[in-house]
C-alpha cells in the first residue's frame, strides 16, 4: 500500500545519464530509459522507455500479465530495475521525493474497522501529513465526492466501490504532485468510472500529474494526452494518443453522382466503390498523404458531383491492434469482459 515507497538505495550511477528536456519542452514527471526486470531468470520487463511530461494524463495501457504493475514499481522505487535509468520529478531515487507522489497500487486493501476518515488520514500521514488535518481533508473530500453519509461508518461497512474510492481518495490526501493509479478502473461500476474520470481530469487541470494503468482502451483516449503500449514486456509505442491514432490513415467515405471522369484519378488505388441502382457511387479508401484538400480539388474540377464526403479518423482501439497485434487486443478484451461478469 503507500508504506511501499520507503528508503530504498539510489541505482548507482544513474545520474550521470540524465539528458534534460529539449528547450522549450514541458519538464518531464517521469522518465525511463532501457527499464529491465527478471523475476528468477523470466524477463518480465524488457527494454521500457517512458517519458511523461508534468500535468499530463498518460496511460499505461496492455492486457494482464504484460508487465504494466511491474513497470510502475520500478519507476516509484518500489523494486528496483536490473537494468536501466529511471527520473522522477527530477530525482534519480523516487524515495526522496516520497512525499510528493501518490499511489493507488492494484492490489487494494484498508483496515476494515477503520472508519473511512479515518483510513484517509492515516494514508495521508504516511505522506507526512499530520493525521488531525488528513482527517479534515478526508472528510470534505468525501462530501465533495458524495460519500458524506459514510465519512463515520468503519471500512467493512462499505460497498466495494465506496471503499476503493475511499482508498482512492487517501492517495491524493496529501496533495501530491505525482499521482500513479494502477488499473483505478478495476471494479467500479459505470457510474463510479464515470467520477473516477471527472476527478482524474480535475487534477491534471490543476498541474498534478497523472499516470494510470488500463487494460479498457476507452478511458485512455477519453483521458489521455500520451500512451505507452505495453506487450510481452516491451514497449513497442510510447507517445502522444494523436500519433498513435495517426499509425492508421483516416479513412474517407465519398459518394459522388458521376462514377467515372478524369477526378478518378485522385482516388486511390484499391478503393472500394458500390453503385446502387438510380443512386450515386460510393468510394472508402485511406486519405491520401496529400491530404483531402488536392482530392477536393479534383472532385469539384471533375465535376464529380459531390453528394457526401466524411472523414473518419482511426481510433485508438485500432491504434492498438496495428501497434501491438491482434492478440495482446483480443487479450485486452478478454480482461475487460471478465471484469463485467
Amino acid at each position: 500500500m503507500q508504506s511501499e515507497l520507503g528508503e530504498a538505495p539510489e541505482m548507482g550511477n544513474a545520474e550521470k545519464h540524465v539528458v534534460p528536456p529539449a528547450s522549450g519542452a514541458r519538464p518531464l514527471a517521469m522518465e525511463a530509459r532501457g527499464l529491465v526486470k527478471r523475476f528468477q531468470g523470466t524477463l518480465a520487463v524488457d527494454g521500457v522507455d517512458i517519458a511523461i511530461p508534468e500535468g499530463s494524463i498518460y496511460g499505461v495501457l496492455g492486457p494482464n500479465g504484460a508487465g504494466k504493475t511491474t513497470t510502475l514499481r520500478m519507476l516509484l522505487g518500489i523494486i528496483e530495475p536490473d537494468e536501466g535509468f529511471r527520473q522522477v520529478l527530477g530525482h534519480s531515487n523516487p524515495h526522496d521525493i516520497a512525499r510528493a507522489i501518490g499511489y493507488l497500487p492494484e492490489e487494494r486493501g484498508l483496515y476494515p474497522s477503520m472508519k473511512a476518515t479515518d483510513a484517509i488520514g492515516f494514508m495521508g500521514a504516511l505522506r507526512g501529513l499530520p493525521i488531525a488535518e488528513g482527517r479534515v481533508r478526508g472528510r470534505e473530500m468525501m462530501e465533495q465526492y458524495g460519500l458524506g453519509e459514510a465519512v463515520d461508518r468503519q471500512i467493512r461497512q462499505l460497498s466495494k466501490g465506496m471503499a476503493q474510492t475511499v482508498q482512492l481518495l487517501g492517495t491524493l490526501v496529501h496533495q501530491p504532485r505525482l499521482v500513479v493509479l494502477d488499473e483505478p478502473f478495476s471494479g467500479l461500476d459505470a457510474i463510479n468510472q464515470g467520477k473516477l474520470e471527472v476527478l482524474i481530469r480535475d487534477l491534471a487541470d490543476k498541474g498534478t500529474t497523472v499516470i494510470f494503468s488500463t487494460h479498457v482502451i476507452s478511458h485512455a483516449e477519453r483521458l489521455c494526452e500520451g500512451i505507452a503500449i505495453i506487450a510481452g514486456g516491451k514497449v513497442p509505442f510510447s507517445g502522444s494518443v494523436d500519433v498513435a491514432r495517426d499509425r492508421i490513415p483516416a479513412q474517407v467515405a465519398l459518394e459522388t453522382r458521376e462514377g467515372e471522369g478524369a477526378w478518378c484519378d485522385a482516388i486511390p488505388d484499391g478503393a472500394r466503390h458500390d453503385h446502387k441502382s438510380g443512386g450515386g457511387h460510393f468510394w472508402n479508401f485511406p486519405l491520401p498523404k496529400t491530404g483531402v484538400e488536392p482530392l477536393l480539388k479534383a472532385l469539384i474540377e471533375g465535376d464529380a458531383g459531390i453528394l457526401s464526403l466524411s472523414i473518419e479518423r482511426a481510433g485508438l482501439h485500432d491504434a492498438f491492434v496495428a501497434i501491438a497485434g491482434e492478440a495482446a487486443a483480443a487479450e485486452m478484451e478478454r480482461n475487460a469482459a471478465g471484469e463485467d461478469v
